[in-house]
């Protein structure tokens, strides 16, 4: 690729509302620009970067054994009111709707659309067991869209779904599309971690994340270095601490004067008390009513936890509208006199004396306890897990330690939950009708390329693996004229072309600090430099943008320039 006839569209400066690194870099490198809140075009040089990962996906999908089809973008409501998601999905779901009226709506993804195929076209056992995939956009209308492609609105995932005779085949399938996964982003070059998580409005029995380890991270993983769990903050369970303290004497409740203090930080600078002493006291809407859930000051409730524990698709926190009409006082709720089911943290069992909020404005209640002032419905583990806590596996002593994380992929066992809710069969063996055992397996490619980016960065711009990287060597003429610099890297480039070498020309009329800047900044690991002073010397310059260091080697000697550079790209 010539580069004057190429849109190279380099920034000197990130917009201001480029948070992230990768986001930054991603548009001062001209790889993306936004149109809308969380919608991208891809550039050249991005789309370049994108299509490497893509057929990394796609070269591993296909040695795994799973099979590439395409299904559409936008999907009937009627297979999602098949299976019960139409209604309980959530706003995430873009709903519309066709001349003649009828619902569809962008697919954010394809458990239906590819449960109704298969039970089209697979009807018995003797093609089974079988894995289909597709690399496709998806659309999701994120409450939030934020950190560039990292969380679009639109973006493109690799979808794949096995489909399974039984219980054990479906592990198979799972296993193996764990293993293509690891093999995929160990490709890419990423540092990762495969961790236990939530499967979220996928739905199924077990599933794990794949986190590329950045500070940037979303997400936070817990992994204890003693044995070999990991899972995110939303899932990790917490074990219980008993405490071996003699229980204090319950103290007569008082209720205390607390101006405008709404938060636990206010509280307890205000009563001069620890965090653990006070009890939050959070309302919440579920698709049954108002819960409300008891937390330690020093807590954060892990919605995950709670909304697994209830059984429900609905879990949020209640406006304070809501909170109004049942006469609850938003920054001053508490569970005395709540007319509510009232659910705890494990963490409160043993806790005593403690302060809530009143239900009254601008005051709180020291000394409730549970069991004498208001009623548990039941305890449970409703808290996230953080740093220091034990390892839940078994007898491990050790603590958890936290890092940050991309989700880049997710792998789901969805056991029977799709196959029996739209009623997807195939004939047994023994001729007698059953549901597919199914799995569920995204990677979000733009993630994956934000996420490379992340990881893989310095002060002059981006550092890609050379897997990636939107030319893996790139030849730059520093006469702006066209003279004997332009001519050898010119002869140069025509033979590394004609070997099928992914390279670049930079013959732009620009000077050489802009071309080596743009070189920098796009994170292509080789350069050929070739200029006057080095003809004059009799070689060309070979920076390593890895390592950093240059070599000279003989401007004649073309095939000593491949061999070298064949050194290097293996």
């Amino acid at each position: 690729m010539k580069l004057s006839n190429y849109l190279i569209a380099t920034l000197k400066e990130a917009p201001s509302d480029a948070e992230t690194t990768s986001h930054q870099l991603m548009v001062r490198a001209g790889m993306i620009r936004k149109i809308a809140a969380g919608i991208y075009n891809f550039l050249p040089t991005g789309l370049r970067v994108f299509r490497k990962v893509e057929n990394i996906i796609r070269d591993e999908m296909n040695k795994a054994g799973a099979i590439e089809v395409m299904m559409p973008f936008v999907t009937p409501a009627d297979l999602w009111q098949k299976s019960g998601r139409w209604d309980i999905y959530g706003k995430e779901l873009l709903r519309l709707n066709d001349r003649a009226e009828r619902d569809f709506c962008l697919g954010p993804t394809h458990e239906e659309v590819v449960t109704d195929l298969v039970d089209r076209e697979v009807k018995s056992y003797k093609n089974l067991p079988v894995t289909i995939y597709q690399i496709q956009p998806k659309f999701r209308d994120e409450i939030r869209p934020r950190f560039g492609v990292m969380r679009a609105r639109e973006f493109t995932m690799k979808d794949a779904y096995s489909f399974d005779v039984d219980e054990m085949q479906a592990e198979r399938s799972y296993l193996n599309m764990f293993d293509a996964y690891k093999r995929i982003f160990d490709r890419c070059g990423l540092t990762y971690k495969a961790v236990e998580a939530d499967s979220g409005n996928i739905g199924g029995s077990f599933s794990h994340e794949f986190m590329v380890l950045a500070e940037t991270g979303e997400d936070l993983v817990l992994s204890c270095d003693s044995c070999d769990f990991a899972a995110n903050v939303e899932t990790t369970s917490v074990r219980v601490s008993l405490n071996d303290k003699s229980p204090e004497k319950l103290l007569p409740k008082e209720e205390i004067e607390t101006p405008n203090m709404t938060s636990v930080d206010e509280v307890t600078g205000f009563l001069k008390v620890d965090s653990t002493l006070i009890v939050k006291t959070l309302v919440l809407e579920t698709d049954t009513g108002l819960v409300a859930v008891l937390i330690r000051g020093d807590h954060e409730l892990s919605i995950t936890k709670l909304k697994k524990f209830l059984d429900v698709n609905l879990l949020e926190l209640a406006e304070k509208e809501v909170l109004k009409k049942h006469k609850i006082v938003k920054g001053f709720c508490g569970p005395v006199d709540l007319d509510i089911k009232i659910f705890a943290d494990n963490s409160i069992k043993e806790l005593n004396n403690f302060i809530t909020g009143s239900n009254k404005p601008d005051s709180h209640i020291r000394n409730v306890n549970h069991g004498r002032d208001f009623e548990i419905q039941s305890f449970g583990d409703f808290r996230e897990a953080v740093d220091g806590d034990l390892c839940p596996c078994g007898d491990c002593k050790a603590k958890l330690a936290s890092t940050r994380g991309i989700e880049v992929g997710h792998v789901f066992k969805l056991g029977t939950k799709y196959s029996e809710s739209m009623n997807a069969t195939f004939t047994d063996q023994d001729g007698k009708e059953k549901n597919y055992y199914m799995g569920c397996y995204g990677i979000g490619v733009g993630r994956v390329v934000a996420a490379a980016v992340e990881q893989n960065n310095d002060k002059d711009g981006i550092r890609f693996p050379k897997a990636l990287a939107p030319f893996e060597i790139i030849i730059i003429s520093t006469d702006k004229n066209e003279g004997d610099s332009l001519s050898k890297a010119s002869e140069i480039y025509d033979l590394l072309l004609e070997n099928n070498y992914d390279v670049a020309l930079d013959d732009r009329k620009e000077s050489p600090g802009i071309k080596f800047k743009d070189a920098e900044l796009l994170g292509i690991p080789f350069q050929l430099r070739i200029g006057p002073k080095s003809l004059e010397k009799g070689v060309v310059e070979l920076k390593d943008r890895l390592l950093g260091n240059v070599l000279e080697l003989d401007k004649d000697d073309l095939q000593g320039i491949k061999d070298k550079l064949d050194e290097l790209l293996r």
